[in-house]
């Protein structure tokens, strides 16, 4: 079953450099253009001078960059590092029975007393809160996240936890941005209280997911269950 995200107007380019978070210069077609990034990682280690890029071409005239940055090639994997794509395609995933009934009810960006989750799900007696992480970080087969500290992602697991005491199902789904992994593990070493809350959260019983994706430049699609060693 097919849970494609699909891009339009996407071309190959060469990465040239990152002034700050949000825009990157990038060789098109034998000129120097500017580019929205959209991920505001780090990705030190995608970003590269010279790294194969794809961009994807925007047609509103307004706007100040005409290109946003989709996915980079890291060797002879090809990432996709689009912050928002993870939720995206997890929708798709979703809504065609890769976590729970093809007719759930699904909510996304549902709120839950002073807290806003990426999904609340409602299938048949089930009522499960999730939340959704993108992961870009691989060191020789092995995936991390985050790949830099994360205060907000630390409050989204202590909610789950509450979710979880307050009868509800919850889960955190880690959607690694990438195929051909070997697991995928809390980054301890960037955000240690990330790893501490992850684990204790595995231990109230929230369920820590994983999956791995298959891309190309202008496709993203969830793939299979990837291994999480906490």
């Amino acid at each position: 079953m097919k849970n494609t995200m699909k891009y339009s107007h996407i071309e190959q380019a060469v990465f040239l450099e990152r002034p700050n978070r949000f825009i990157a210069y990038v060789e098109q077609a034998g000129k120097r253009e500017i580019c929205h990034v959209k991920n505001t990682g780090r990705c030190r280690e995608l970003l590269l001078p010279g790294a194969e890029i794809y961009i994807q071409r925007q047609s509103n005239p307004a706007r100040k960059t005409p290109f946003d940055l989709i996915a980079v090639k890291k060797g002879e994997r090809l990432i996709n590092m689009d912050s928002q794509a993870p939720n995206k395609v997890t929708a798709q995933w979703l809504r065609k029975g890769g976590f729970c009934s093809p007719d759930a009810l699904i909510k996304p960006e549902c709120r839950y007393g002073n807290s806003r989750f990426d999904f609340y799900i409602e299938d048949g007696p089930r009522k499960i809160f999730m939340e959704v992480k993108g992961v870009t970080l691989e060191e020789e087969g092995i995936v991390r996240f985050p790949d830099a500290p994360t205060e907000r992602g630390v409050k989204h697991i202590q909610e789950l936890i509450a979710c979880q005491k307050a009868g509800y199902e919850a889960y955190i789904f880690f959607v690694i941005q990438m195929k051909h992994v070997l697991f995928m593990e809390p980054n301890d070493r960037t955000h240690p209280a990330f790893g501490e809350a992850l684990r204790r959260a595995a231990a109230e019983g929230v369920g820590i997911l994983a999956r791995d994706c298959l891309v190309k430049p202008d496709e993203l699609e969830i793939d299979q269950e990837v291994e999480v060693r906490l």
